[in-house]
């Protein structure tokens, strides 16, 4: 809500000065506060759903390898604590893992079921995506056969296989330690997350980055049944588009 309130209070500021900011982040809490009101069952049946899927094709793609290992389990564990989860989700979220890993699960199936339910929100299906590629990715490499399925439920999702690259470069981008990319791959992956080139145009780039905030913003998905508790991971994937953009107008001020 308070990231609702900054940036109503934001545009107040610059459309009416001081009495605007106030004005603003007024009408920012109200709307939140109305949708809130107003989700309904359709929307927490999107996000029981939402969670359930998501888990459920953890599992599956845990399992990819052949064998779910120690590492793999306390990687979804530690989705299950990054969002918050209540007793009563985090107990249904490990039956979902659970029915993921069984030899029988229709992965297929799953994704179409979940395409629909998620009405093919595009910034949704990213969304999704990006969990289960930080799932397997929390040992630091993602397996040939971890890729392979991950592409397979990109396609799934309706999502261009491109967007397993584009995320995975999101996730090189936050390394830090030994393993923080180059300045040269940090840039590289800088484009790749924009979804652009570096013989793009600066209002090419600049274009595509507003496209992405527009679709990323964490309340535009939390309408569009994104659960309360994968808020965070929305608003950090809106940090690490700015970031890239930052890395890439930085560049090209350095070579002007």
């Amino acid at each position: 809500m308070l990231t609702t309130a900054l940036i109503g209070a934001f545009v107040g500021l610059l459309f009416g000065g001081p009495v605007g900011l106030v004005f603003g982040a007024v009408i920012a809490l109200l709307v939140r506060a109305w949708l809130q009101q107003n989700a309904g069952p359709r929307l927490r049946e999107m996000q029981s759903s939402y969670l359930d899927a998501m888990f459920a094709v953890m599992g599956a793609l845990c399992k990819a390898d052949g064998v779910v290992t120690s590492n793999e389990v306390k990687a979804a564990e530690n989705v299950f604590t990054q969002l918050r989860l209540s007793a009563e989700q985090r107990k249904a979220a490990i039956a979902a893992f659970n029915r993921g890993k069984q030899d029988g699960f229709d992965l297929d199936a799953e994704l179409q079921s979940f395409r629909r339910n998620s009405r093919g929100h595009p910034a949704l299906l990213r969304m999704f995506l990006q969990v289960q590629i930080s799932a397997v990715a929390a040992d630091g490499q993602i397996h040939p056969a971890e890729h392979a399925m991950l592409l397979r439920i990109a396609r799934g999702l309706g999502l261009p296989e491109s967007q397993v690259d584009q995320l995975e470069s999101m996730l090189r981008m936050g390394q830090g330690g030994a393993s923080a990319p180059s300045s040269a791959q940090k840039l590289a992956d800088a484009y790749q997350v924009l979804g652009v080139s570096a013989q793009d145009s600066d209002a090419v780039i600049k274009r595509a980055y507003r496209k992405l905030m527009n679709e990323n913003h964490p309340d535009k998905l939390a309408s569009q049944g994104l659960p309360d508790s994968m808020r965070e991971l929305a608003e950090k994937k809106a940090r690490d588009i700015t970031n890239a953009y930052d890395i890439v107008r930085e560049s090209r001020r350095a070579s002007a």
